[in-house]
């Protein structure tokens, strides 16, 4: 693929954009197609939500050259922002104000990827034929030649279901429309909905802990709101994360805050839960499992699935990939982020050699990249498309090279710094390891593990 002049790139979000940008300083031609009506379209859905990265780790640095070129102010890089503060402050200005924008085509939701003239079984001179990418931008059928293709289309879109065998719950699909996937905005646009209501969020994943945590700040503003924490698992001190251990103090804010809640009675928990039944029973959902007549059950007002997301495939049907079994990421890439071994904050940096499928010129980058895995780092999505460009441009040893240092346990996205919450925990207070153990006496009772164990020793507590 060394005489590459034209990259398509499926999506404008924030890697999709750096993608970009790295294509046009190769001197190459990129072509954004993004589904949404605006670029960050996904980024739209969480504007709510603070991130755990400051500005510092949020922006990529050839986008950062683009906007330089137009007088654009770099926000403090100290300073969390918000899913909103992104697009405002970066993605926006990136996709509007910069040479980008001239580059991208929005409306335009990607229906099908191929080589042109060839089948997925045809291999004799496969590699050697351009792409053709189909899409619909409200006048019908479209379509495009390019030389590579970076899908960067995110995951957003395709949520995990309720079912815990990772199949929908029998019923979810007929109650879709009264089920919130993600992290609904429950203090801002969509209030009404959980004020003064039962709800239960299923998930034990960041999107799970921020709603929470927020609808127990909603409980303190509309009387008769009830939370409830649906977990598949038995311990819900694996979602508390490493407290004040964790070097991101605001990611270990979060779990801290929940410890806290839990441990008050504010939240309730029922652990074991997997859902395999939903139905409607009057006004409310009925959430079930086991057998949909007996076993365990709860009746909600409300539903939060925050079970986490998969990647879409369905439009690639005629490109060769090779997908890892479980994690649905390229096999070179599941060993080195595979939640079950790896934290955001051990996940090597990587490139082009991981990523490749067996499609010459085909790649798939950012969060999609990850298949079903949690882990992503926006930081780096922004070093795999530098690498992925620089192997389309055909310099290999810029593709092979590693240009990106992490900060210790990682960056991830998500709620960022807990604040306004009473009896919350402070992110500066050093208190973690969850709820103070059951079997604590009055003697050594205190607000979490760390302070019960600091008073066994003598102390005065561990400071929160």
């Amino acid at each position: 693929m060394t005489e590459a002049r034209t990259v398509a790139i499926l999506g404008a979000g924030p890697v999709g954009l750096a993608a970009a940008a790295q294509v046009l300083e190769r001197g190459m031609q990129p072509i954004v197609l993004e589904a949404g009506p605006e670029a960050g379209h996904a980024v739209r859905q969480w504007a709510h939500v603070p991130l755990f990265s400051p500005w510092e780790y949020c922006i990529d640095k050839a986008s950062g050259r683009l906007l330089a070129e137009v007088g654009w102010n770099a926000p403090p890089s100290g300073d969390y922002p918000t899913g909103g503060e992104l697009l405002a402050h970066y993605i926006e200005p990136l996709a509007t104000r910069t040479r980008l924008k001239d580059h991208i085509r929005l409306s335009s939701r990607v229906t099908a990827v191929a080589r042109r003239g060839f089948d997925k079984m045809k291999s004799n001179g496969r590699a050697f034929e351009a792409f053709t990418i189909r899409y619909q931008n409200g006048k019908g059928p479209e379509s495009l030649k390019a030389d590579a293709v970076i899908d960067a289309s995110g995951t957003w879109f395709s949520p995990n279901p309720a079912g815990a065998d990772g199949l929908p719950a029998i019923g979810e699909e007929e109650l879709r429309e009264r089920i919130a996937y993600g992290m609904p905005d429950v203090l801002g646009a969509a209030r009404n909905r959980y004020a003064g209501k039962t709800v239960a969020v299923l998930g034990a994943g960041h999107s799970a802990v921020g709603t929470l945590i927020d609808l127990a700040r909603l409980a303190e503003q509309a009387s008769g709101t009830r939370v409830i924490w649906l977990m598949r698992g038995e311990d819900p001190r694996k979602a508390f994360g490493g407290g004040a251990n964790d070097k991101l103090v605001a990611r270990g804010a979060l779990g801290q805050a929940l410890a806290a809640l839990v441990a008050s009675g504010r939240v309730a928990v029922e652990t074991g839960f997997k859902v395999s039944h939903l139905s409607q029973e009057g006004t409310q959902i009925r959430v079930a499992t086991g057998k949909a007549s007996c076993c365990r059950a709860i009746t909600v007002d409300a539903l939060v699935v925050a079970t986490g997301l998969r990647p879409d495939f369905s439009f690639l049907r005629e490109v060769r990939l090779a997908l890892d079994p479980a994690v649905e990421c390229p096999p070179a890439l599941a060993p080195l982020i595979d939640p079950n071994i790896h934290s955001c904050g051990t996940v090597r940096p990587h490139g082009a050699r991981e990523l490749a499928h067996p499609e010459p010129g085909f790649y798939v980058a950012g969060i999609k990249s990850y298949g079903r895995a949690p882990t992503f780092l926006m930081l780096t999505g922004y070093e795999q498309v530098r690498s992925i460009v620089a192997d389309i441009a055909g310099d290999r040893e810029a593709a092979e090279r590693v240009e990106l240092v992490l900060p210790e346990t990682g960056v991830c996205s998500g709620p960022g710094p807990v604040a306004g919450l009473g009896g919350s925990i402070d992110a500066e207070a050093g208190c973690c390891g969850g709820p103070p153990p059951t079997a604590a006496g009055p003697m050594v009772s205190g607000c979490c593990v760390a302070d019960v164990r600091a008073k066994e020793e003598g102390k005065a507590g561990c400071g929160a």
